[in-house]
């Protein structure tokens, strides 16, 4: 089974003061042009997406520089209210279903496993000092998920975000194959 995790971009959650994703009609057909044609203006944080360590770290990796291997590979699905088993979890990608926000003490938590990427289904992973100890453990964050479909256990996750040279963070289509399950 294949679980698409991901908002449809023009219709997602936009995070407050960011501007809202367009789109743009150029050509289309039904108006007599040969072609449809649409332009796209977002910010790399809109829908689904990722954060890289540039986005609150001042010479941190971007979205290019950061290794495929982050966004490709086992993860697990832990409900967020099960504080021991995302603890205990031996997956280097940790999804939280049903958590909007992540707060300092668990930040800190996180900070100390051997982790690479923190997915929840908020806009955003939380304040400041949870994106900046997150970030400065290069812990790619994964915001804006929707797994309330997806139920707990080990996925393979694909989130691959754009091939956006500097950007600090990019849309992403986030999928899980169930394969491992």
């Amino acid at each position: 089974m294949i679980y698409d995790l991901t908002q449809e971009l023009l219709r997602s959650v936009v995070y407050p003061g960011d501007p809202a994703p367009m789109a743009l009609p150029i050509l289309r057909m039904d108006e007599g042009d040969d072609i449809n044609l649409t332009a796209l203006s977002l910010c790399a944080h809109n829908g689904t997406h990722v954060d890289a360590p540039r986005h609150f770290i001042r010479d941190g990796k971007s979205v290019t520089d950061l290794p495929l291997s982050v966004f490709v590979g086992k993860a697990e699905v832990i409900a967020f209210e099960n504080r021991e088993k995302i603890l205990a979890s031996r997956c280097e990608r940790i999804l939280l279903k049903g958590c909007e926000e992540i707060g300092e003490e668990l930040a800190t938590r996180l900070c100390k496993k051997e982790i690479c990427l923190v997915g929840l289904e908020g806009q955003s992973v939380g304040n400041a000092n949870v994106h900046q100890c997150l970030l400065s453990r290069e812990i790619v964050l994964l915001e804006g998920i929707r797994l309330k479909d997806v139920p707990e256990g080990i996925y393979t996750l694909v989130a691959a975000p754009l091939k956006l040279s500097g950007f600090e963070g990019s849309p992403c289509r986030a999928i899980l194959l169930d394969e491992v399950n």
